[in-house]
């Protein structure tokens, strides 16, 4: 059995701190539990660098660089309950993918109806296109009563004006139309998402297929005709100027061409932000050419680029030719970077600097030795801590950025509590809590977590092997006890836990009552034996057993005792009255007063160590407890409860670095009044539980409101009840959602050839002419409806919220655990 006080001496910083016993009474830290009659393993050596064989799902270690890969992952920063490993964000969101019907209908119809239109121009279609021209011009101009231009030579510009009247005429069309249809909608969506500098680029090929279009001139082996815009402009030179002498000139023309480029580009400089994008890299040139040289690409974290920073390179470079040797895993990898941190934060990166060179990849290994666990059946990332769990399922309820990542569950969203009701066979054991123990006993031998896995006898919470205390209540062949009074010295204290677990499930001035009977009966005893009484001795003084009063008053002599006297006279005289709880107290006492428990629960057994679950607050402990069932399901509950309160009360301890999690697999009759007002401080404590279970309807109902708001994180599973969707769906409470309401209204006509068309149409279809009316609005409606979380979650998978200690919060969304 590993000491407690393993790692001081030569190796003081073996230990790091974290495993060593501080007030855990005298009890060393307990060994993995094996099976009876397995020899015991000989401890390894310090120095050997052996690795454990890697277990099932863990990261390959077969090549070179696999764990290597694993460890530069990226994890980005996500919203609670995305697995981050190699998580990659959604770049936009889903509406703005793709233009919807109506604006495509507003690109295509104005471009169709303005080609028509210029076409009908050309041809001089439409009726009076030339009055506006015969009104501005003089009619010298003209050969009437037509159109046709009389020569130029004569001082008649009618040719010019035509072509100004052509130009101006094709500038309204494709302006107009531009107005009417949905074009600046449709160039904000191409341009506006695409990063700088492809925007600017993107724009930038634009002005100049347009600069091609207005000038073909300039493009070599041009075959178009130029749009109309440049002619018309100098045709109104040459009328304005009254003959030729201007556009001979090469600065106007030159100047006119710049004036016509700058116009044509200038929407697209705009719609690629241009200016913006110069400015960015002119400041990128500003810092890359002064005094200010760029950073340097960080090292990844292979390199252990936390080490070097803080001057540690000879430690950093053992570890990573360990790691690319193959001779780390990931709980190696876990446990030295939270060891680093923890040394640099309390200045001892020296001693653990030199722990690493000693010992290199087993260094500050947990005090059991294991470096992983026998085997996994669930994906972890020791790393960011979490445990996968499954994938959230795309919908209108889950929010875009979870839209196909992968659903998991990390302390910081079980440092709020986790309450999850599924009825048996839904996989809540296997899916859920089974992946939750084996996560928080892989970080516990990372020195970053202790866990308290409950369960009925063979539930699947993992081997033996995987754990440093196994308590099998009722087995003889358990290697550990249960202490009932939590190692505590304080008899009201001790009182207080026993009265919560024995009447905490009782009417609400129940508990304080037991407790005071109790304490009345701890404290002599304990003055007169040293020792609390075992709960055979603690039935009897319950029951008012004269003989056993008897002796204990008869034992409390002198004035020390005086008090203690008044107290244990308090309780005879209290003895058989009609308020009195010892018998109540003795009738619960006596479902753990059977054979099958002789020698379990502080009951004097000699081959059985006791275990106290205060031991979790001061070490990374593992820890399964196996109720007893078949015949014993009353006692299986009140031990429920009672590990529940004593971990609460150990969880209160301030001053610890490592997260504690007590799940229990089956929390029915576990829950009190008590507990809940203890499960909502479990956050500021750095501490959570999980509870499972069948049905919400397993507890009173008067507890089933405060249960829902003291846990932050709370999973309904396939096949809930609608009565117990109802208290998830009042506990997601409402949302502000658009919905559409549509009508159909039938047409009546008021002019007689409207009403024979109706009539006609009726006649041929058989139905009346009707139309149809759409109303938006909002309204407030339920994220899950009791109906919806009853019949429309398919099997295999979860309706879960998360809520993390910082208060971050994840609407409720389906999950599909076996993805």
């Amino acid at each position: 059995m590993v000491d407690g006080t393993a790692g001081q001496g030569a190796g003081a910083m073996d230990a790091d701190g974290t495993y060593e016993a501080r007030g855990t009474r005298a009890n060393p830290v307990p060994r993995p539990a094996r099976p009876p009659g397995t020899p015991a393993v000989p401890p390894r050596p310090p120095d050997a660098p052996a690795v454990p064989p890697r277990p099932v799902h863990a990261p390959e270690q077969s090549t070179r660089s696999a764990a290597a890969e694993w460890l530069n992952e990226p994890r980005p920063q996500a919203r609670p309950g995305i697995w981050r490993l190699g998580y990659r964000p959604p770049r936009q969101e889903g509406q703005r993918r793709r233009l919807d019907a109506a604006t495509v209908a507003g690109i295509v119809i104005p471009a169709i109806a303005g080609m028509i239109l210029w076409a009908l121009w050309r041809q001089a279609a439409i009726p009076y296109q030339w009055a506006p021209l015969r009104l501005i011009t003089p009619d010298d101009w003209w050969w009437q009563p037509s159109m046709s231009p009389k020569s130029p030579q004569d001082g008649k510009w009618g040719v010019y004006a035509l072509s100004a009247y052509r130009d101006a005429a094709f500038l309204v069309i494709f302006g107009g139309m531009a107005r009417l249809g949905s074009w600046g909608k449709a160039v904000r969506f191409w341009f506006e998402g695409k990063p700088q500098p492809r925007r600017a680029g993107l724009a930038g090929v634009f002005a100049l297929l347009s600069l091609a279009l207005v000038f073909p001139g300039a493009v070599p082996g041009s075959f178009w005709a130029p749009v109309p815009i440049v002619d018309g402009l100098l045709s109104l030179t040459v009328i304005f100027s009254d003959g030729y002498g201007l556009i001979q000139d090469p600065l106007y023309v030159y100047g006119l061409y710049t004036v016509v480029a700058l116009l044509v580009v200038w929407p697209f400089a705009r719609v690629g932000d241009w200016r913006g994008c110069a400015g960015r890299w002119r400041a990128t040139r500003r810092t890359e050419g002064g005094r200010r040289p760029a950073a340097p690409d960080a090292p990844p974290p292979v390199h252990w680029p936390a080490l070097r920073e803080a001057g540690q390179h000879r430690a950093a470079d053992l570890l990573t030719a360990e790691l690319l040797a193959g001779r780390m895993n990931d709980v190696d990898c876990a446990r030295l970077s939270h060891a680093g941190a923890r040394a640099r934060a309390e200045g001892r990166l020296a001693e653990f600097t030199d722990t690493v060179l000693r010992q290199g990849a087993a260094a500050l290994t947990h005090p059991s030795g294991a470096r992983d666990l026998p085997a996994r059946t669930a994906r972890h990332d020791l790393l960011a801590g979490q445990v996968r769990i499954g994938r959230w399922v795309p919908g209108d309820r889950t929010p875009h950025a979870y839209t196909g990542a992968g659903a998991a569950l990390e302390p910081e969203t079980l440092g709020t509590s986790l309450l999850l009701v599924g009825p048996a066979g839904s996989g809540k054991t296997r899916r859920v809590v089974a992946p939750i123990v084996e996560s928080l006993a892989l970080r516990a031998l990372t020195g970053q977590c202790a866990v308290v896995a409950v369960g009925a006898a063979g539930a699947p919470l993992g081997p033996d092997g995987a754990f440093d205390v196994v308590i099998r209540i009722g087995d003889p062949a358990s290697p550990h006890d249960l202490d009932p009074y939590a190692g505590t010295d304080d008899p009201d204290e001790a009182a207080a836990l026993l009265a919560e677990a024995l009447a905490g499930d009782l009417d609400g001035g129940s508990t304080p009552r037991a407790a005071t009977a109790l304490a009345q009966l701890l404290g002599p005893y304990r003055a007169v034996h040293g020792a609390f009484p075992t709960l055979p001795v603690l039935r009897k003084l319950l029951e008012g057993d004269p003989e056993a009063l008897t002796d204990l008053r008869t034992a409390l002599t002198g004035r020390d005792h005086a008090v203690l006297r008044r107290e244990l006279d308090a309780r005879v005289r209290l003895a058989g009255t009609p308020g009195d709880p010892g018998p109540v107290l003795a009738d619960r006492l006596a479902l753990l007063d059977r054979p099958a428990f002789a020698g379990f629960l502080g009951s004097g057994g000699d081959t059985i160590r006791p275990f106290s679950l205060r031991s979790v607050a001061h070490h990374p402990l593992r820890v399964r407890i196996d109720l007893p069932e078949h015949g014993h399901e009353e006692a299986a509950r009140l031990l429920a409860r009672l590990v529940l309160t004593l971990f609460t009360a150990a969880a209160r301890e301030r001053g610890r670095s490592h997260f504690a999690c007590l799940v229990l697999d089956d929390a029915t009759g576990a829950v009190t009044p008590g507990s809940v007002r203890r499960i909502q401080g479990l956050r500021s404590g750095n501490a959570g539980v999980v509870l499972a279970l069948r049905s919400v309807g397993d507890l009173p109902e008067a507890l089933h409101g405060p249960l829902y708001g003291a846990v932050g994180c709370r999973m309904a599973l396939s096949g809930v009840t609608t009565w117990d969707g109802g208290r998830f769906a009042q506990a997601w409470g409402t949302e502000w959602v658009e919905t559409e309401d549509r009508s159909q209204y039938t047409v009546f006509a008021d002019q007689p050839m409207a009403r024979a068309l109706h009539a006609l149409r009726k006649l041929v279809t058989g139905k009346a002419v009707t139309t149809e009316g759409v109303t938006v609005r909002q309204v407030e409606r339920e994220r899950w409806s009791a109906s919806e979380l009853a019949h429309e979650v398919p099997p295999g998978h979860a309706v879960l919220s998360l809520t993390t200690v910082q208060g971050e919060h994840a609407p409720p969304s389906l999950v599909d655990l076996r993805g």
